[in-house]
């Protein structure tokens, strides 16, 4: 028997702030390893996403006694992701202010050649790693939907 109580908003809070550390995790070791500057070391963020994602809808659905609505599975999977990139983006904002050389974000540039600024920075992880979420979440909802599940028919 899960608990009734928890609902998609809590459990994506949860989950997105245990991805969000293991993304503040990776990013350290990227930054101490030497490979921060790389443009692959940022994907694999979405691996993190990912992982979370579904762990955060498997936990949800395992305690709603493996039944999960379809909208409750995308909505616990989108607030996860959420959470971690506001979280990420926090991180390089108070790092960049603290110690600036060691996320040094000024080296990144926009299409016209303008430095980018921590703040543009923070925007840029929010939106790739929400819209990157959302999309992980639907994906993830073909997996984890109730076995009933049945699509809508007759309305052609």
């Amino acid at each position: 028997m899960g608990d009734a109580r928890l609902t998609p908003e809590q459990n994506g809070f949860r989950y997105g702030l245990l991805t969000a550390g293991a993304m503040i995790v990776y990013t350290l070791i990227a930054v101490f390893a030497g490979f921060f500057d790389r443009l692959e070391a940022g994907g694999f963020n979405l691996v993190i996403i990912s992982a979370g994602i579904a762990m955060a809808i498997a936990n949800f659905k395992r305690s709603k006694d493996n039944r999960i609505g379809y909208l409750q599975g995308l909505g616990t999977g989108s607030v996860t992701a959420m959470v971690a990139s506001i979280t990420l983006g926090f991180f390089f904002i108070i790092m960049s202010a603290i110690k600036p050389e060691l996320l040094d974000l000024s080296h990144a540039r926009d299409l016209f050649g303008y430095d980018l600024s921590a703040l543009m920075a923070f925007l840029a992880i929010i939106l790739m790693g929400t819209l990157g979420g959302v999309i992980i979440s639907l994906v993830a909802m073909q997996y984890f939907k109730s076995p009933d599940h049945k699509p809508i028919s007759g309305i052609e």
